[in-house]
């Protein structure tokens, strides 16, 4: 809680630190609910606030929760790492800081977590540890021997928000968005929707995310602008994605919909699930009115992700009803004679205690489907499989690129089985999920080369996740050895940006380009991370104020904006900004002009796109002088300077 100066009147202090407490527990209790009807975005900023009044280990846990659900995995970890250390903390925290690390491709940090967990837990199963372990082991390998494959990203279908389930039809494509575009306000409509039993949810905006409802777009060829999949779907929420049989004149999808059979508690959260529908093709080419699935169950389970085989006899979904293995699992429904579904048969070969999604077969009976209950990178992994006249084979991760420590899903094939489309919320995207084709053709003529290195000692710093992001392009990650050394295959004519962090640590960033290089060569770029020390001052050099002025100049603008830049590779930080005076002039004035120096320059750094929740301004006027030069103390004006200052601290990491 922020420190409440003692005043002269004691009854005017109770009263204020009373208020300033009903004022905290009132921003707590908004949060929580904001948090149970799973509108993460207004929880998450509302958390944040609360705990810059009071630290608690309530707000540190729901804020890595919320990260987590909205998959911002550097936020999830640092939340759930500072969870982890408090009084009282279970060991559930340290299995989501162990995920969070895993999700962010540190995987040796994440195995040590692992450990930690089932060292507390004793009831884990020797299964899914083994899953925890191996996953952990088997990421640093495919790391460290990446497959010569590129992903791309469709410029074309993203935007700044979830893009996903990219399928072929009749030469364009259809995909599934929560984009927000006034040109498409018609058909309203993630998995589900939670809210207050006694009024319905916005009609525009999801709380899950922020963002708009899902959508079915449709794009007929590159040169066409993007338009709304004409369904009329019958719902103002969710609609997507979708799968289509092979002469494209049947189609089946998902939605969310408030119906009369909804069962509602006044003042209580009502879910709504997910529901399958289909709709069928007439001649003139408009679609018919959906029908809904057979085992559609609104009000106890969701069923999602359709995958209609090309015969159009089988239908595969993915769904948590009751009696399945795992979280979600993936079923099938086979045609009878009669024309209609029979009961979901659970594929019990395939299915884990986590959670199985979109389920994709080919012509060659070769499956697709992503898990997050196999030893993989971490989240959902891609997987393939041949299906036996016994069953479904050998199940293979893909690997990696193909798969990252995000969600890889949503993907579909081409005519000859192989994968065209995949989804990911992996780094480096557009948006929150991206849609991407693969590249299986890269040609590899460079190499990088460097260490990771301590800034302070010049010692090599083992374990630290080096990030290679080609400009306009793909993403590759390794961890350092123990020499710290890393390497990386670099295309021709490209630029990059090669960076390196490890926990307790300032990342480094930098930049290299092969464009202009016309013979193989062996690139060198060794990084250097410097440790992390919570509340320790460090000087930001160069920034004046006029006389009497709090406005940031421009030269002080050049300087603030190095700090913008640490804290935009570095996200997860909070930071203090103070300004400090000499000690000439009255000790109230000092403390009131200085308070307006920092947060005038905080305001500067939240103009530059930094979340206000992550930087706070504190004006000390002559109050921690650096030498002798006190009030009434004859000083040079060099050792008055000294004195005149702008700093920052690190709060929180």
């Amino acid at each position: 809680m922020k420190k409440i100066l003692i005043g002269t009147c004691f009854s005017a202090y109770c009263l204020f630190a009373l208020n300033f407490s009903a004022n905290a527990q009132y921003v707590l209790k908004d949060a929580d609910k904001q948090y149970e009807l799973f509108n993460y975005s207004k929880a998450i900023d509302l958390y944040e606030q609360a705990y810059k009044k009071k630290p608690t280990l309530h707000t540190a846990e729901r804020l890595a929760s919320a990260y987590a659900l909205v998959f911002n995995y550097k936020q999830a970890e640092s939340w759930y790492a500072i969870a982890a250390k408090m009084p009282g903390s279970k060991a559930e925290n340290i299995l989501g800081y162990a995920k969070a690390l895993q999700q962010n491709s540190k995987y040796s940090e994440a195995k040590v977590q692992y450990l930690n967990y089932i060292e507390k837990k004793k009831d884990v199963s020797e299964k899914q540890q083994a899953v925890w372990i191996s996953s952990c082991d088997s990421a640093l390998k495919w790391i460290k021997n990446p497959k010569k494959v590129e992903l791309i990203n469709q410029k074309a279908l993203n935007s700044a928000q979830s893009d996903w389930g990219a399928v072929n039809y009749q030469g364009g494509v259809v995909f599934t968005s929560d984009r927000s575009d006034a040109r498409f306000e018609t058909q309203e409509g993630k998995p589900f929707l939670r809210f207050d039993g006694s009024k319905e949810p916005d009609k525009k905006i999801y709380g899950w995310t922020g963002n708009g409802y899902l959508k079915l777009y449709i794009k007929t060829s590159p040169a066409d602008s993007l338009q709304l999949f004409p369904i009329k779907a019958g719902t103002r929420y969710h609609v997507g994605s979708a799968s289509f049989t092979a002469d494209g004149k049947t189609m089946y999808f998902t939605l969310t919909r408030i119906t009369n059979e909804l069962e509602r508690l006044k003042k209580q959260p009502t879910t709504v699930n997910v529901e399958i529908f289909s709709s069928t093709k007439a001649a003139d080419g408009t679609w018919g009115e959906p029908v809904s699935f057979a085992y559609n169950n609104v009000n106890q389970y969701s069923v999602g992700d359709p995958f209609i085989t090309t015969d159009g006899n089988s239908l595969y979904f993915a769904s948590n009803m009751p009696g399945g293995v795992g979280g979600t699992d993936i079923y099938v429904c086979l045609k009878t004679d009669a024309g209609a579904w029979g009961k979901p048969v659970n594929l019990k070969e395939i299915n884990t205690e986590g959670n199985e999604r979109s389920p994709v077969f080919d012509e060659k009976d070769n499956f697709y489907f992503s898990s997050d209950g196999r030893t993989g990178m971490g989240g959902l992994d891609v997987y393939q499989a041949l299906r036996t006249s016994s069953g479904i084979g050998k199940v293979e991760n893909l690997g990696y690129p193909f798969n990252s420590p995000q969600d890889d899903f949503g993907f579909s094939l081409n005519e000859k089985g192989g994968i065209v489309y995949l989804s990911s919320n992996r780094e480096g995207g557009l948006g929150s999920d991206d849609i991407y084709t693969i590249d299986q053709k890269m040609i590899l003529a460079f190499k990088l080369e460097g260490r990771v290195l301590d800034k302070e000692s010049g010692q090599p710093i083992a374990g630290a996740l080096v990030t290679l992001a080609k400009v306009n392009g793909g993403i590759l990650k390794t961890e350092s050895d123990e020499n710290g050394t890393y390497r990386f295959d670099l295309a021709k004519e490209s630029e990059y940006n090669v960076s390196a962090e490890k926990t307790g640590y300032r990342a480094d960033v930098e930049n290299l380009a092969t464009i202009g290089l016309t013979t193989s060569a062996v690139l060198k770029e060794d990084l250097h991370l410097e440790t992390v020390v919570i509340d320790k001052a460090i000087r930001i050099e160069n920034i004046y104020y006029d006389f009497d002025k709090w406005n940031i100049r421009a030269d002080a603008a050049v300087e603030l904006d190095k700090l913008v830049k640490i804290m935009t590779d570095n996200p997860t930080i909070w930071i203090e900004l103070g300004s400090h005076t000499d000690s000439r002039g009255k000790d109230k004035y000092n403390l009131d002009l200085s308070q307006k120096r920092a947060e005038s320059a905080v305001q500067y750094i939240i103009s530059r796109g930094i979340s206000k929740n992550r930087i706070s301004a504190k004006g000390y006027g002559e109050t921690q002088l650096l030498n002798k030069c006190a009030n009434g103390v004859n000083c040079t004006e060099e050792e008055h300077q000294l004195n005149r200052r702008t700093e920052f601290k690190i709060v929180k990491q």
